[in-house]
């Protein structure tokens, strides 16, 4: 049976990970439970996660709200009568545009299986995401931790995840990803769950600073 990360799992495991690493203990102490950050498995979700690729979350949600005004409900069909005009409007670069529509292509196609996605283990959901173009390691373990909540998820290239990490960990650099699994190992099997303790650090400490 494939595990899913819930609301009570979430702050049991929270205190479980705070009871083995200094640092997320602070981050529970001085900000409590982190959100679950969960998200519905669909087509418009993922176009979602490939707004946010390498922008701040504020913009990409700025332009799928743009998104959305122009297109609802937001399906494979429906996405891929948008102009480039259209697309452009709301925010899309010429290469997300065509990521977006290389997606919606596949699934109406029947090349990927959204629904299908909840069945596989995790390393089965990664190779079918990232059959599709524009779909690497970042967005199908989003999905993966978001959308489909496993958890033991540590995604790949998320800045906000290791640049908390540096910092809580004092460290003089923000880890690559193969540092941040080999220091996060104690965290096995509920990386997820420490993955949202870092967010919930990185975002309220923002929150902080603005």
């Amino acid at each position: 049976m494939i595990q899913q990360l819930n609301e009570i799992t979430l702050r049991l495991r929270s205190e479980w990970l705070a009871e083995r690493d200094e640092a997320l203990a602070r981050v529970l102490a001085n900000y409590g439970y982190p959100p679950l950050w969960n998200r519905e498995p669909s087509f418009s979700t993922l176009v979602h996660i490939i707004l946010e690729q390498q922008v701040s979350l504020a913009s990409a949600n700025a332009s799928f709200r743009k998104l959305q005004q122009q297109a609802s409900p937001l399906t494979p069909e429906v996405f891929l009568q948008l102009s480039d005009q259209a697309l452009r409007a709301a925010g899309f670069s010429r290469q997300k545009m065509a990521y977006a529509r290389h997606l919606a292509e596949s699934i109406l196609r029947g090349e990927l299986h959204l629904s299908s996605l909840a069945h596989l283990p995790d390393e089965g959901v990664r190779e079918a995401l990232k059959r599709i173009r524009g779909i690497g390691d970042w967005t199908a373990d989003i999905y993966l931790s978001e959308c489909l909540l496993r958890p033991d998820i540590l995604p790949r290239g998320d800045i906000a995840m290791q640049e908390a990490f540096r910092v809580l960990k004092n460290l003089p650099h923000r880890p690559a990803h193969a540092e941040l699994e080999e220091m996060t190992n104690h965290w096995r099997p509920w990386r997820s769950v420490g993955t949202r303790m870092l967010w919930h650090f990185y975002l309220c400490e923002r929150g902080r600073q603005a």
